[in-house]
């Protein structure tokens, strides 16, 4: 998409405003936003009182790729698991046929 076919999102991320400009869905724009502000704010809860928005904001990033990836293992796993049942069934088919 051109430029010019972007929307610009506003949204509120550990109480800053930010302007994103995306060719996706405004609600898929805030729902990330949301889940980086819930992120950063559990870390700020949990976190000493010395830490700074940036150091919570890496640590909020690397929640959520931890996130990602556990998510991403999972499915190659699932795939695994399916694309070995479907050989063991074209087993059993082609021993019967």
């Amino acid at each position: 998409m051109e430029d010019s076919e972007k929307k610009v999102v506003k949204v509120r991320i550990f109480g800053q405003e930010y302007s994103i400009r995306a060719t996706v869905d405004e609600a898929h724009i805030r729902e990330c936003a949301a889940l980086v502000d819930r992120k950063m704010s559990e870390i700020q809860r949990s976190a000493p009182s010395s830490l700074n928005a940036s150091k919570i904001a890496i640590l909020a990033a690397m929640n959520i790729s931890d996130e990602l990836m556990s998510a991403k293992r999972g499915e190659y796993s699932f795939k695994g698991e399916v694309e070995s049942k479907i050989q063991s069934l074209i087993g059993r088919i082609e021993e019967i046929v």
